[in-house]
């Protein structure tokens, strides 16, 4: 490869018009010869060898570079491409790769490593019917190569994964699609789509944190993927940060404003918030009928937010206590703690039901569980209280034998007493059934006992404190009814029960 140089005669004008002879020396172009494609070839060859050299030293970013210099001096060589497309398929390129293994397989349709290496990047994007094709045309070129039939195995597997995936995501089985994709992405780690899956799925079954993390792996490769900031929003969603999910479903929808998920999820968390908002103004408010109602309303949105429904339910079992529907309150608190057994505001919310309907056993179990959760002072006292409540309900209640309500005055516990002692009095009983006899003079000792403590305030007192009265010194197996009968209605002598006709009894006061 050489230049010609000669001289060359031009006429200029000088200063005073007149023309004057100049030489200068011209370099033509170079002249093509056969042996400059040879030196080319020679030169490509080398920058392969060199390539191959780092290649197998696994350095991987120097071979891409060699072999991308052996592409420029020959860019119709096919194995240049190939062997380029194995060093960015070690770098995690695979979409690159499979630039390079489609350009090498166009200039040599019988290059079976191009290929073999087409396939894999193909499998590797997930995109396993093209992988398929690719592992039979080498079959179809080498019936025996072993390692196209492994990999035509592998594409089929991932094939009949992602058909599975697809039913059960149908179906909401969604732990067994989280499955398929795992196993899918054995064979196609690179592939978005089944990670994106996955991603959805482990949401919608309540482990946010995992599927944060593959949206956030995803979205660091590539910041505009709208199906993974579809995802981000819904983990959001689901955890109750719904202004914070909004922003990530507009910024997907604004990436693909075709995304129908993130559209509907959009649609659903701005009802869901304005809903939510507009309960809790009405409650604050005190109109709990229509706060009951916009409650009601809020959760028929969408089943699938748990943490947003659960707080829903009690916010609605709120509203029941106030609306003075204990039952509901309790329902409507159960279904949130089913929904989300962490939800300490509904296990202190039923229990308070259950301490207002007395169901104390229930109370204790709810405040128990609280306190094993969150070890307050607050949460140590509510469970004092109940588990002292649960050991009154145990004891005979006096208040009730008595018929008075627990704030009842001396003066109506008086006459309780009277109503009761006179109506379960042995003698007005005595020509009744040996079994009613019975029954009544046991209601007339307890009548008894219950007198002798509520009509005594220092007794009344340790009875309502839930102390032990026979620690105290107050034996009641040993208690005689009569005597207080006897004491209450002026001795003996003072009164007498008469027959009036059959089944029919007076008394006479002396």
């Amino acid at each position: 490869r050489f230049s010609r140089k000669f001289s060359l005669s031009v006429f200029l004008f000088n200063a005073g018009g007149k023309m004057a002879a100049a030489d200068c020396d011209v370099m033509m172009a170079p002249e093509v010869t056969v042996g400059g494609d040879e030196d080319l070839e020679r030169d490509a060859e080398t920058f392969k060898e060199q390539g191959n050299l780092f290649y197998a030293n696994k350095d991987y970013n120097e071979a891409y570079n060699f072999y991308t210099k052996a592409i420029d001096a020959a860019p119709k060589n096919a194995s240049y491409y190939g062997n380029r497309a194995a060093t960015l398929m070690m770098l995690g390129k695979f979409r690159e790769a499979l630039e390079d293994a489609q350009q090498a397989v166009r200039l040599d349709d019988s290059f079976v490593r191009g290929h073999l290496r087409e396939g894999k990047c193909h499998l590797s994007l997930g995109n396993a019917m093209a992988a398929s094709r690719c592992f039979q045309k080498v079959i179809d070129l080498e019936p025996e190569n072993t390692q196209a039939r492994q990999e035509f195995k592998n594409a089929s597997a991932v094939l009949e994964y992602e058909k599975i995936g697809e039913a059960d995501f149908e179906k909401r089985d969604f732990r067994k699609v989280v499955f398929c994709m795992d196993r899918a992405l054995e064979f196609a780690p690179v592939c978005h789509r089944f990670r994106i899956l996955k991603a959805e799925c482990l949401a919608l079954l309540g482990r946010y944190p995992e599927a944060q993390s593959v949206a956030s792996d995803i979205l660091r490769l590539d910041s505009t993927n709208a199906d993974a900031l579809y995802v981000r929003g819904l983990c959001l969603y689901y955890e109750d940060c719904i202004e914070k999910a909004v922003q990530f479903f507009v910024q997907a929808l604004r990436m693909a404003p075709d995304h129908e998920k993130a559209r509907l999820a959009c649609r659903n968390a701005k009802a869901l918030k304005a809903k939510k908002e507009e309960g809790n103004q009405a409650f604050k408010e005190g109109n709990y009928e229509l706060a009951y109602d916009l409650y009601s309303e809020a959760l028929g949105i969408d089943p699938n937010n748990i943490k947003t429904n659960a707080k829903l339910y009690c916010n609605r079992g709120t509203v029941n206590s106030k609306l003075r529907k204990p039952q509901d309150a309790i329902d409507d608190c159960t279904e949130a703690i089913k929904l989300d057994e962490t939800y300490i505001k509904a296990y202190l919310r039923r229990a308070q039901c259950y301490m207002d309907t007395e169901q104390f056993e229930e109370a204790v179990r709810d405040y128990e569980k609280v306190y094993q959760t969150e070890k307050t002072k607050e949460h140590k006292q509510l469970l004092k209280n109940a588990q002292m409540e649960l050991k009154k309900s145990k004891r005979k209640d006096y208040y009730k034998i008595l018929g008075v309500d627990k704030n009842a005055s001396e003066d109506e516990i008086k006459k309780a007493y009277r109503k009761r002692a006179l109506m379960h009095h042995p003698d007005r009983h005595s020509a009744a059934t040996t079994e009613v006899q019975k029954e009544e003079e046991k209601k007339f000792k307890e009548v008894g006992e219950a007198f002798t403590i509520l009509s005594d305030p220092k007794k009344k007192a340790r009875y309502d404190s839930g102390q032990d009265l026979d620690e105290d010194g107050m034996n009641m197996g040993d208690f005689d009814a009569n005597n207080i009968f006897k004491a209450f209605f002026g001795g003996p002598g003072g009164f007498s029960f008469e027959a009036s006709g059959p089944g029919n009894f007076f008394f006479q006061f002396g």
